[in-house]
């Protein structure tokens, strides 16, 4: 399973440098970033979602399993939140411990996580939607807790939010047309389709034209940073594991994505956040790129561990 993880992470690291090299080469600039965000979210995102829906045939026990993965991943998240909460509080002052608490939560389970999961069980559609899901999970921690930590500010938690986002509302609409098998004809398909397949790419050479912005010695010199790496590539997969290993209602394919999509690294929406309500974006973004960058290594390593 290593070189599996290994190889696909890679490829994922490699649409990252070619952002990277197109922003040195000035064929692509920083301020391009709100447009192809808003494409990313608004347009490719929402045909990720329904695709991964579409791929697979409605049944009573798919939808149980949909719906048991949803509240696994939204408790072990909420879990290991409690838990770092619980030990860095009282250093909550420092808006460093406030991101890396969220930076160790929240990870990249749909653009990084999916083309991971997917290659590991090709012939499994399910797993499509367990990403699509679980990106759903982590919005209501995102708008609320997620919010509440970078603005330390109780008022700017939405709930709304945490509910009307594009990720719950393309879910929504997935919904009936996996229930009622509807079968789009082949060329909407195909659009459907291509357009899911570019969400990593984009994602990761969006990321890679933040690279470029980036102080990159202080991206790889700064301790915090390392922490919160350490937190979310190592320590949350572990806690995961340790949530669903060993319970019988949950079969190994639930199991196995959980696991992985918990050593995804940190989520550009923490950085997202940071930027919107001007609270350390720099180190938000360095959490960002290194649990990036070190995911190649890492992440392998400790899902062959694990699984």
């Amino acid at each position: 399973m290593f070189g599996l993880i290994f190889k696909n992470v890679a490829v994922i690291l490699v649409y990252m440098i070619i952002g990277y090299i197109l922003c040195l080469a000035k064929k692509a600039t920083v301020e391009h970033t709100k447009s192809i965000s808003g494409i990313l979210l608004y347009a490719l995102s929402p045909a990720m979602i329904i695709n991964s829906f579409l791929q697979l045939e409605y049944s009573k026990e798919n939808f149980i399993c949909m719906v048991k993965y949803f509240f696994v991943t939204l408790i072990i998240q909420l879990l290991f939140f409690s838990i770092l909460y619980a030990l860095l509080h009282k250093k909550y002052d420092n808006a460093k411990y406030r991101i890396m608490t969220i930076g160790g939560v929240l990870g990249n389970v749909g653009f990084f996580g999916l083309p991971i999961i997917s290659s590991i069980f090709p012939e499994n559609p399910i797993v499509m939607c367990y990403s699509s899901i679980n990106v759903m999970s982590m919005n209501l921690i995102v708008f609320t807790i997620g919010v509440f930590m970078i603005t330390n500010d109780k008022n700017y938690i939405s709930l709304k939010g945490a509910v009307l986002n594009p990720t719950t509302l393309s879910i929504i609409a997935a919904l009936p047309l996996y229930f009622f098998n509807v079968k789009f004809p082949e060329t909407a398909m195909d659009s459907i389709v291509l357009l899911a397949k570019m969400v990593t790419p984009v994602s990761m050479f969006l990321l890679g034209i933040r690279l470029s912005a980036a102080n990159m010695k202080e991206v790889f010199t700064r301790g915090f940073v390392y922490a919160a790496c350490f937190l979310k590539l190592i320590v949350f997969p572990v806690i995961a594991f340790l949530c669903v290993h060993w319970l019988p209602f949950l079969d190994d394919t639930l199991k196995t994505t959980v696991i992985v999509l918990a050593a995804a690294p940190s989520g550009a929406v923490i950085q997202s956040l940071a930027e919107l309500h001007e609270c350390e974006q720099e180190f938000s973004a360095n959490v960002v790129l290194l649990t990036t960058i070190l995911s190649v290594i890492v992440t392998p390593l400790v899902v062959n561990w694990l699984v």
